[in-house]
């Protein structure tokens, strides 16, 4: 799955387009390498989001084409 849609089903990041936006910023790191908005994730990945000041790292549990609000957290682990 690509790396602008997982962010936007988990509900990461709102929206698809702030979440390519944000990778074309290189904002978002994807096990330590710079993301583009195509870069495929896979289970176990570890994604790094930087935002303004305050950063969050989530390692992808599983993947799903679409999800609804409660499935959501599901699809990911906060590790710091």
């Amino acid at each position: 799955m690509r790396i602008d849609k997982f962010l936007k089903n988990s509900r990461l990041i709102k929206r698809r387009t702030v979440a390519k936006e944000a990778c074309e910023q290189e904002r978002i790191l994807v096990n330590d390498k710079v993301a583009k908005p195509g870069t495929e994730v896979k289970e176990g990945d570890v994604i790094h989001i930087r935002f303004g000041s305050s950063s969050v790292t989530a390692r992808v549990i599983k993947l799903l084409d679409s999800s609804r609000k409660e499935d959501a957290a599901d699809m990911y682990e906060i590790i710091e």
